[in-house]
């Protein structure tokens, strides 16, 4: 195998940083730059795992930096971000469509509009200053039994 550019080796460092398993890195290398690179030697750029323990300086402040960076843009948890799961739905669009199965990609598709439109965001709209919102302080539960046909539903007192 002959030696990588940096520009390779940034790009392995970088797509790691951002969570990226060396199987998808080296699908990506393969892609990007036509190199083929196997998943031993992509993990070898993750300082996190054991086979990168003595990767250089200049490659361990670039993954730290960028997965400072990444973290920043995303939540601690990948997959509830938005931009993790737009991302995601993109890889699935892309094997849908290399798989000719239409019909999935055009669900992923749909899937990634409400993702993007706010579909699955909870976001309550703010009371203006002279409108006050009630907030509830207690649950009332009334449990009528229904064999009683005829009994009135007892309801507790207060």
């Amino acid at each position: 195998m002959a030696a990588l550019s940096n520009e390779v080796k940034a790009f392995i460092v970088q797509a790691l940083a951002c969570f990226d398993t060396p199987s998808q890195v080296s699908a990506a290398v393969r892609e990007e730059f036509g190199v083929e690179v196997t998943r031993q030697k992509c993990e070898s750029y993750d300082p996190t795992k054991r086979a990168g323990r003595d990767l250089a300086k200049r490659w361990v402040t670039l993954f730290e930096d960028t997965r400072k960076r990444f973290r920043e843009e995303t939540a601690d948890i990948p997959i509830a971000n938005r931009a993790f799961r737009l991302r995601a739905l993109g890889r699935i669009v892309e094997k849908a469509e290399n798989m000719r199965n239409l019909p999935l990609a055009l669900q992923v598709l749909e899937q990634a509009a409400k993702e993007a439109g706010d579909m699955f965001v909870n976001r309550q709209k703010k009371a203006d200053a002279d409108e006050q919102t009630v907030v509830p302080t207690s649950v009332a539960v009334h449990v009528i039994d229904a064999r009683k046909q005829d009994a009135e539903p007892e309801c507790p007192p207060g």
